[in-house]
């Protein structure tokens, strides 16, 4: 018995067609969104180079502060959400250059027929069984480049993620910075306002011992009771002010709420010399910006994917294997068989499905560019706004220290003068107040300008490096 073999080719007249355009998918380039004279920085130098270059660990010279940081890095759980998003892109990237081998598939089967007794061949069985045992090999070429697209499409969807896990370590090392500095200034701001408590407490029984020698009346000493009170509830505030931001701290390194150690804010520098670099830095230093344009060349791949669902697929299908009648003769070498068909599809009508894949295609394409386009205005707003903030908190800490001097030295006076009985007790009053009140302003300017730094590091995409 003679092996079968069936060869089929369905490509007749087809490859001068095919041949006209080796590929129908177009090449990515990036848009033209920066403008140099826009990027608003004012009067601070741009070159090559930026703070953003500098890692946080050189930045934040803090030795607390860095183990702050590096635990976040650790356990912090955006961070490992953001890793598991790389392990899933990476999975779907494996699969797209996976996508211009063949596919192979085996099969065994076993088939049973009862035969109808009227039917042509019923008289002869009554029933049929058919075994095979059989593999399959499915190909298609790549002509207009719809695999290629696809791959380009998974690899910028994988190199989004990373760019995405990076981004999540920027805000990371900026929130805890920004966090850390927050209650030092918290802790400093508790300092003055005890020392102001126990100050008051003093002027308290200074002035019940004026009213009794006749220098000040009753509503005197109720004031600076009143007073007294003012400032304990300001350092209740502190308290929970602090204990909430330690809770968030906690938070941030990814454990229970807990107390967060810490230094002095007096002890804070930052070294680091400011500088911004040139805009075009910012797209290669920015990993939300990265990851923006990674998915616009995501979305402009899948475009590609969709013009070619206009064009013909060329496949080849091949199938082999052992088919008998009975389980015994299976394995015969005239048990063999073998199909190979190449075959050419041209989509003509099917419910539009291919022309609303490529408009939706279009549409998230644009959709894409204009996300992207967005996100490099924002971020050249934020560095703009770092950069302002900082040289305001730089210039309110030289005007509030003055302030707090004299505001100082009003209270001292004001207060000899008092003892004196030759001031009235409601100047010292108002002294004091404003000499609180310039104090806490003076730590919240000195708390502004490491904030701003944190901001600007931040903004220029500083922190994943």
């Amino acid at each position: 018995m003679k092996k079968n073999r069936i060869y089929t080719f369905l490509l007749a007249g087809a490859l001068p067609f095919l041949l006209v355009s080796c590929f129908a998918a177009k090449d990515y380039e990036q848009p033209e969104i920066i403008k140099d004279e826009n990027f608003r920085t004012d009067s601070l130098p741009q070159d090559s180079i930026t703070m953003a270059d500098v890692s946080w660990k050189d930045l934040f010279t803090d030795a607390v502060l860095q183990q702050h940081i590096d635990e976040g890095l650790q356990n912090n759980i955006d961070i490992r959400v953001a890793l598991q998003q790389i392990i899933a892109a990476e999975a779907y990237l494996k699969q797209g250059k996976a996508g211009y081998f063949p596919s192979l598939s085996g099969n065994a089967s076993l088939t049973h027929q009862e035969v109808s007794s009227n039917s042509q061949f019923g008289g002869l069985n009554s029933s049929l069984d058919q075994y095979e045992l059989s593999a399959n090999l499915s190909w298609e070429a790549d002509i207009w480049g719809k695999i290629r697209s696809n791959k380009r499409a998974y690899e910028a969807g994988y190199l989004q993620s990373v760019a995405a896990h990076q981004a999540v370590k920027t805000a990371l090392v900026s929130n805890i910075a920004s966090t850390y500095y927050q209650l030092l200034s918290l802790d400093e701001k508790k300092k003055v306002t005890e020392i102001t408590i126990e100050n008051r407490e003093k002027s308290l029984e200074t002035n019940k011992a004026l009213k009794d020698a006749g220098n000040i009346t009753e509503v005197g000493v109720k004031q600076t009771e009143a007073q007294l009170y003012t400032a304990k509830a300001i350092l209740i505030d502190i308290n929970n002010q602090i204990r909430l931001l330690e809770n968030t701290m906690s938070i941030l390194l990814g454990k229970e709420a807990t107390a967060i150690a810490r230094t002095d804010l007096e002890n804070q520098e930052i070294e680091t010399e400011l500088k911004t670099g040139v805009p075009a830095q910012l797209l290669k230093n920015r990993p939300d910006l990265m990851a923006a344009e990674y998915s616009l060349r995501n979305a402009f791949e899948l475009t590609n994917v969709a013009r070619a669902n206009f064009y013909p697929s060329l496949t080849l299908n091949a199938t082999g294997g052992l088919q008998a009648l009975s389980f015994d003769s299976l394995f015969d070498t005239n048990s063999l068989f073998a199909n190979i068909i190449g075959g050419l599809t041209q989509p003509i009508f099917n419910k539009r499905q291919i022309r609303t894949q490529y408009e939706v295609a279009q549409s998230q394409q644009e959709q894409a560019r204009l996300q992207f386009r967005q996100a490099f205005l924002i971020a050249s707003k934020e560095v703009s706004d770092a950069l302002y903030n900082y040289e305001s908190s730089t210039d309110k800490i030289e005007v509030k220290q003055k302030e707090f001097e004299a505001y100082d030295l009003a209270t001292q006076y004001s207060e000899e003068l008092l003892n004196n009985g030759l001031a009235n007790y409601l100047e010292v009053l108002t002294a004091r107040e404003n000499a609180l009140n310039s104090r806490l302003d003076l730590i919240s300017a000195k708390y502004s300008q490491l904030n701003s730094m944190v901001n600007l590091y931040e903004a220029l995409g500083g922190g994943w490096k």
